[in-house]
């Protein structure tokens, strides 16, 4: 690394701050008023990291990507504020080079130098659907369930369309669920239709494929007993994130989904929100909310009911990691 006042390497470029010492007041440390941030960059989009230092001017900025400093070139230089400018972001070139890595920002004078905190810069991907929705055949009054799948950077937003129309969410027969699931309950013939998803985030929109939902006959009347088509799957999440506990029953009459912990635990009330007609949501996690979480559903007025259940495993966040002369590494992390 340079030492202070001494000239930059062959090859680096930069850009010199001029400026009144007046502006940044009299002291001699240099210090970052904004720093670069971790982003997720659009492929073949331009893109801009921020970096304002506060200082005794002249001030000379560069950047590093990955610990090696950049280059000018007709793709990358930096702004007249001390920003980086990507004008061409790339996962991949030709040459097996790539734009995501991690960035940080250089800032030096006569009296000194400063390294500002890394920003992590990946590029916006989408996949290939993972799951489909698939044809059903349900009777009236029952229950259709139609899932997607599908990952990316940053996560999709999924919606669903039936005839190519988007769906009426203020239909509260129809609930949406996070990771795209769709749920129908009460079946009626006028839900009969083509139902597909569309994936949308700032890399791509991509539209799953098509599957019909026939409803037929009249509702039954022949007793049914309860029967939990799709229970709660086994989760593992931070501290702050969202739960969804997914519970879909069906039967005639028509079961009553209730919700309790194994350990016999109270639920709570604060922060849990049922979703359609039997899907709990927990938001805010905490440590405490782990356990083993068991979805019922009861026939009205009698003691029969199926139940299923599945693990929620809250996981505390890691805060610092903390090495002692290489020989002891402590790691810090929140409980709640």
């Amino acid at each position: 690394m340079a030492s202070p006042g001494s000239p930059l390497p062959a090859g680096v470029f930069g850009f010199l701050l001029l400026a009144f010492a007046g502006d940044f007041g009299h002291s001699t440390e240099l210090a970052f008023a904004v720093e670069p941030s971790d982003d997720i960059a659009v492929q073949e989009r331009p893109l801009v990291l921020y970096c304002q230092v506060e200082g005794i001017p002249p001030i000379t900025i560069t950047w590093r990507k990955n610990g090696a400093m950049i280059g000018e070139n007709e793709n990358t230089f930096v702004l007249a504020n001390g920003s980086l400018y990507v004008s061409r972001f790339q996962k991949a070139r030709g040459d097996g080079s790539s734009d995501e890595g991690e960035y940080d920002c250089v800032a030096q004078n006569r009296f000194g130098l400063v390294v500002s905190r890394k920003a992590k810069i990946q590029a916006a991907t989408m996949s290939d659907f993972h799951i489909h929705p698939q044809n059903a055949v349900v009777e009236e009054g029952g229950v259709a369930r139609f899932q997607c799948q599908i990952h990316g950077l940053p996560e999709p937003v999924i919606l669903w369309q039936k005839n190519r129309v988007p769906i009426n969410t203020d239909n509260d027969r129809y609930t949406l669920l996070p990771k795209g699931v769709l749920q129908i309950t009460g079946l009626r013939a006028e839900d009969s239709g083509i139902f597909h998803c569309v994936a949308t985030n700032i890399a791509n929109v991509k539209f799953s494929r098509e599957a019909r939902l026939s409803v037929s006959g009249s509702h039954s009347t022949v007793y049914k007993d309860p029967m939990i088509l799709v229970g709660p799957e086994n989760l593992t999440l931070t501290v702050h994130q969202t739960a969804i506990l997914e519970c879909i029953a069906t039967g005639n009459p028509r079961p009553i989904v209730s919700w309790s912990r194994l350990d016999g635990r109270p639920i709570g009330v604060e922060g849990i929100q049922v979703l359609g007609t039997g899907n709990l949501m927990i938001s805010d996690l905490t440590v405490q909310h782990s356990g083993i979480y068991v979805c019922a559903a009861n026939k009205p007025g009698t003691r029969v009911r199926r139940t299923a259940q599945g693990r929620l495993v809250v996981q505390g966040k890691i805060t610092r990691v903390l090495l002692d002369n290489y020989t002891h590494l402590t790691i810090l992390s929140t409980s709640s």
